[in-house]
């Protein structure tokens, strides 16, 4: 247990330094902790740590794609099938060198009346947050064809590659090693790597927005609704609110 929260203290010093001071720096720092997560678990001889720790890997992989990649020039939407590819190929690794299949992290469609609710459940989030934050669009004019060409990339990447992530790979093994207490750990993860939008109040809605989304996944042994769910949100976030609001 000490490692662990360990581990989420340095990721949140990480991801602080890469949001307020200097992003080569917490890029750095993002680097150090992918090493350690990948050379702890083959030293330690603790089952729970050693899986709970690797399943880590994936946390500064993603800031780390995030500010490596070659995206000056793109429109923002295209962004995230260049970043979330490399996510999706690393968690299905992952998920393999762990002994998961994709039935054990979720991927079923039942029970389907809950995973409908919990998608639905999704678009008012996205009001909610953007009430918060009021970002930006991501795309330049809102039509049926750029609506729905940024609302099935976001399903893909923001939906299904974080679902996979979070409340897949991450909450399986977080469970193993604390109990139902896990999804609190992981959605402070998921909470801490939203700093980004510099609004305390959104990081406290993430939080509890996570929550929500694990309790949900573990109740119905599911990712389905949350995908959805997620996917929703970041939909009505930074596709459609932004030219209503």
């Amino acid at each position: 247990m000490k490692l662990a929260i360990i581990f989420f203290l340095l990721i949140s010093l990480a991801e602080s330094i890469t949001v307020f001071f200097d992003p080569l720096l917490g890029m750095a720092l993002f680097g150090v902790i992918l090493l350690a997560t990948l050379i702890i678990p083959a030293l330690k001889d603790h089952y729970r740590d050693s899986r709970l720790i690797l399943s880590l890997s994936l946390v500064p992989m993603v800031r780390i794609i995030s500010l490596s990649m070659p995206l000056a020039g793109l429109e923002q939407i295209w962004w995230f099938p260049i970043m979330y590819l490399p996510l999706f190929l690393a968690s299905v690794v992952l998920m393999y060198m762990l002994g998961l299949r994709f039935g054990d992290v979720g991927f079923k469609i039942k029970p389907l009346l809950a995973n409908i609710a919990i998608a639905l459940s999704g678009i008012g989030l996205g009001f909610i947050e953007y009430l918060i934050i009021r970002p930006e669009p991501i795309i330049s004019d809102l039509t049926w064809q750029s609506g729905l060409l940024a609302g099935l990339i976001l399903f893909l990447t923001t939906g299904l590659v974080e679902e996979l992530i979070f409340r897949g790979v991450m909450q399986k093994t977080a469970l193993e090693h604390f109990g139902s207490k896990g999804i609190i750990y992981t959605s402070l993860i998921f909470a801490v790597l939203h700093l980004g939008f510099l609004s305390a109040a959104d990081v406290i809605f993430v939080f509890f927005a996570g929550l929500y989304f694990a309790w949900a996944s573990m109740k119905t042994g599911s990712l389905a609704g949350v995908i959805l769910a997620h996917g929703a949100t970041n939909t009505v976030l930074f596709v459609i609110a932004p030219f209503f609001f």
